[in-house]
């Protein structure tokens, strides 16, 4: 069969495509997980935000597939059912298939979609099954973790046991089946690879628990090695480590580090998603090693530098230092030293906007982003399908805002006890533009030519909303702001 595989175009504000263009790793991985015999194609949107249409029109016609899948985020919803329109209009008969944190979440948001079927949790054994059923023309019903429909009812097959990763039936992605290119970080081009999948700590916002459960499981080195290098022999050279906690095994991570040495890949830009208290707890060996691995950016998930506000978001214990076995306060300036004394970048993951704070505090998190990070990832918590925070914030009467596609993390769309919602975006809004500037000189130092040729889009895409009067103070920066919102309103019309 011919299947056609979708991300979808909406970006996050901190990942704008002029700087940003990452792939859609989980849709490789289902291409190099299909039977053999089947033809597939991997389109990432995000390399033609504005021509969405035009580009899905035109590989169904060239491709005419069977089947569709798409691949979706919450904040991605409403282009997806576009999406699924478009496709229907142009083959009404072309089954198509959903994945993805959204689809697994929020099964019933789909049902009164053109969706057929829908792949919950892990994809690539239930896509390969579903493939099967489809080509044999058998039955779905015992096929774990998949959902269909069946007349004007849905079925919800029982879930998939979460893959163990470590037998090798996961194989390889796919990148060969991509049919569009541009994947860029910085003017570099970029690939994704996972090495583990899971977490066993339980915060209140995240979505990866809620998918499939408080686990942690690990790829063979030499799988990930190969990885590595089949994402380099496609052109990538910076490597995206996508893991959802690979610190969570410090000692592990230590030896992947040996691995990429060993194996001579330690000439990629590595940028890895990391806790602050195991890097704290392990910086003065670990460190050293990621930077001689080749690690360049570490977002780090500070969450919030505040002991309530940590509380409320379950992530007290993984930003915890520790000494002699005792809890030592909290690990964060402990690991932003560790790694800059390494020359590695720090991308601050912070959340601000829960439901006790104040102006004051929330302007203190915003203070200590702009002296200690290298890059700000300020978030607003947003309610997604199932996770406690949003159970906490409806029991609370906080959320303002059900319009999913907002729920990007950049717009804030519930309010705290104290601040409005747009007060609390605003004031994230108003620093954070400042802090990205700041990080210019060090990207200039390692790509010159990029920004030269790229900088006025990035500002331009910071900046957006200013004016020769704003920037001259003849007009009130919410003013600024207000023209931003409407900006970011026409952006998120993708389809």
């Amino acid at each position: 069969m011919n299947i056609l595989l979708l991300s979808m175009p909406d970006s996050f504000e901190h990942m704008p495509a002029v700087a940003v263009r990452m792939p859609n790793g989980a849709l490789t991985s289902l291409a190099g997980n299909v039977d053999p015999h089947h033809r597939v194609a991997v389109a990432d949107l995000i390399l033609v935000q504005r021509r969405s249409r035009e580009t899905v029109t035109r590989l169904m016609r060239v491709f005419d597939p069977e089947v569709v899948g798409l691949s979706v985020m919450t904040f991605q919803r409403r282009t997806a059912v576009r999406i699924v329109e478009l496709v229907r209009s142009l083959k009404p008969k072309v089954r198509v298939v959903v994945g993805g944190y959204d689809p697994s979440l929020a099964p019933d948001a789909y049902a009164p979609t053109g969706v057929d079927y829908i792949v919950r949790g892990e994809g690539e054994l239930t896509f390969r099954e579903l493939l099967r059923a489809l080509e044999q023309g058998g039955s779905f019903d015992r096929i774990c973790g998949l959902s269909y429909r069946n007349g004007d009812q849905w079925v919800h097959n029982p879930d998939r046991p979460i893959h163990r990763l470590e037998d090798g039936e996961v194989k390889l992605p796919n990148r060969r089946a991509r049919v569009l290119n541009g994947y860029t970080l910085l003017g570099r081009q970029v690939d994704v690879i996972e090495t583990s999948r899971g977490c066993t700590y339980d915060c209140s916002f995240c979505s990866i628990i809620e998918m499939r459960g408080r686990n942690f499981h690990t790829y063979s080195f030499d799988r990930v090695i190969a990885d590595i290098r089949d994402a380099r022999d496609h052109g990538a050279r910076t490597i995206f480590l996508v893991d959802d906690n690979i610190t969570l095994n410090v000692h592990r991570f230590e030896a992947l580090c040996h691995a990429i040495i060993d194996a001579g890949l330690n000439k990629l830009d590595y940028f890895v998603q990391g806790m602050t208290s195991a890097i704290a707890n392990h910086g003065e060996t670990l460190a050293p090693l990621m930077r001689q691995a080749g690690f360049r950016y570490v977002f780090l998930g500070i969450e919030n530098i505040l002991e309530g506000d940590l509380e409320f978001l379950r992530a007290a214990a993984k930003n915890a230092a520790r000494d002699n076995g005792h809890n030592a306060g909290n690990a964060t300036l402990k690991a932003i030293e560790y790694l800059h004394r390494n020359q590695m970048y720090v991308v601050g993951g912070l959340i601000v906007g829960n439901p006790d704070d104040t102006r004051e505090s929330i302007e203190a998190n915003l203070a200590f982003a702009r002296r200690y990070v290298d890059w700000p990832y300020i978030q607003h918590p947003t309610p997604y399908p199932r996770t406690p925070m949003t159970q906490a914030f409806r029991d609370q009467g906080l959320i303002m805002n059900e319009r999913f596609e907002e729920y990007d993390g950049t717009t804030a769309v519930v309010r705290t006890k104290h601040v409005s919602a747009e007060e609390i975006e605003y004031l994230r809004w108003k620093s954070e533009r400042w802090m990205k500037i700041r990080h210019m000189p060090a990207a200039f130092r390692h790509d010159p030519w990029f920004i030269l040729s790229h900088g006025p889009q990035m500002l331009a895409h910071t900046f957006r909303g200013s004016t020769l009067r704003s920037v001259l103070g003849l007009e009130s920066e919410k003013k600024t702001f207000g023209r931003y919102k409407a900006i970011r309103e026409v952006e998120r019309e993708y389809a």
